[in-house]
């Protein structure tokens, strides 16, 4: 006769086996959700993993399985940004969902040593796939000569990765609004260029304006904050004049907007400006701002996804058709002045 089961002591596979009348291996096969299994059977077994309070061993799902419930993220991007945070957060209640626990791992992104230190950590926690928020070249290829060993997903860059958001396509679009509105002297504050986003965003912008004939009246470097964009906002206003600006995020706009007010422009009699990214922030500047809606939400649902089915069918898995980031016009865009 087995011993009786402490009253402290968590239930065991065999306990629910008891409890629902079937074999053990009945309920292995319900935790791995195999098809092999009829849908009576299942809701018993169910109910007994419920009124018992089951919680499968990690180790054991694992070793069925044949790999762990565990995500790894590395952030290359500083973990300070709207965007990146807000695909973090996706991917962590995506993952959940599905049963899968996630880890993540800051990196400086311009130390190889820390993209390899990063990599390792998350890997000898056994991770069964990895997603990787590194926008630069170093960070992609320091993970690829890695060689991991598992599903890898990679949020930006080109080929894959542009199935995640149409960066240069979004880009054009902000253009032709305000080639629209009849603005024909239009500046440009590119991202770091370092960043695939940057790139996409600038050579889309650029790409748009040489359709209609047109060329940037200028092009200032920034880096992501408001404080590079009210710098570059002071280096563009001290040049040539023009009438619209596209800036390659909100907080970079934040920024020139108020280097202009300081210059004596109003925004949008005397320039126009145009975000990206529709941080929660920027409906509430002064002027609410005009830019590009991201759905960072879907695309973490989607990179735990494209994991998860790798891990299924490594050789069947595509990626997803792109998103495409959604204009929406708010009160910094206008007709140039006469």
């Amino acid at each position: 006769m087995a011993p009786a089961r402490s009253a402290h002591q968590a239930p065991s596979i065999r306990d629910v086996a008891r409890r629902a009348g079937v074999s053990h291996m009945t309920v292995s096969r319900v935790l791995n959700e195999s098809d092999n299994v009829s849908a009576a059977t299942r809701d018993r077994v169910l109910a007994a993993i419920d009124a018992l309070d089951f919680r499968p061993s990690r180790t054991a799902r694992a070793l069925a399985r044949g790999h762990t419930q565990l995500l790894g993220v590395l952030d290359a991007t500083g973990g300070l940004l709207y965007g990146p945070s807000s695909t973090i957060n996706a991917i962590e209640l995506a993952g959940r969902a599905v049963g899968y626990s996630v880890t993540i791992a800051g990196v400086d992104p311009g130390d190889a040593d820390s993209v390899r230190e990063a990599l390792a950590h998350l890997l000898s926690q056994d991770a069964a796939g990895l997603i990787i928020i590194g926008p630069g070249a170093q960070t992609r290829e320091a993970v690829a000569a890695a060689r991991p060993g598992v599903p890898v997903v990679t949020m930006h860059g080109s080929g894959e990765a542009a199935a995640f958001t149409e960066q240069s396509a979004a880009a054009a679009a902000a253009a032709r609004h305000l080639l629209g509105l009849g603005h024909t002297r239009i500046a440009l504050i590119a991202g770091p260029a370092d960043w695939s986003e940057a790139a996409a965003r600038r050579s889309g912008f650029i790409d748009a304006l040489a359709a209609a004939g047109l060329d940037p009246v200028a092009v200032a470097s920034s880096d992501w904050s408001a404080q590079s964009g009210y710098a570059a906002g002071v280096r563009l206003l001290a040049g040539d004049p023009f009438t619209a600006v596209f800036c390659a995020n909100d907080q970079i706009a934040l920024g020139f907007m108020h280097a202009a007010r300081e210059h004596g422009k109003r925004i949008p009699a005397d320039i126009s400006v145009v975000g990206f990214d529709d941080t929660p922030e920027s409906a509430h500047y002064a002027p609410p701002l005009t830019t590009l809606r991201q759905d960072f939400a879907e695309s973490g649902r989607r990179a735990v996804a494209l994991v998860l089915a790798r891990l299924a069918a490594p050789d069947r898995a595509g990626a997803p058709a792109p998103l495409v980031p959604q204009l929406v016009v708010r009160a910094s865009t206008a007709p140039p002045p006469s």
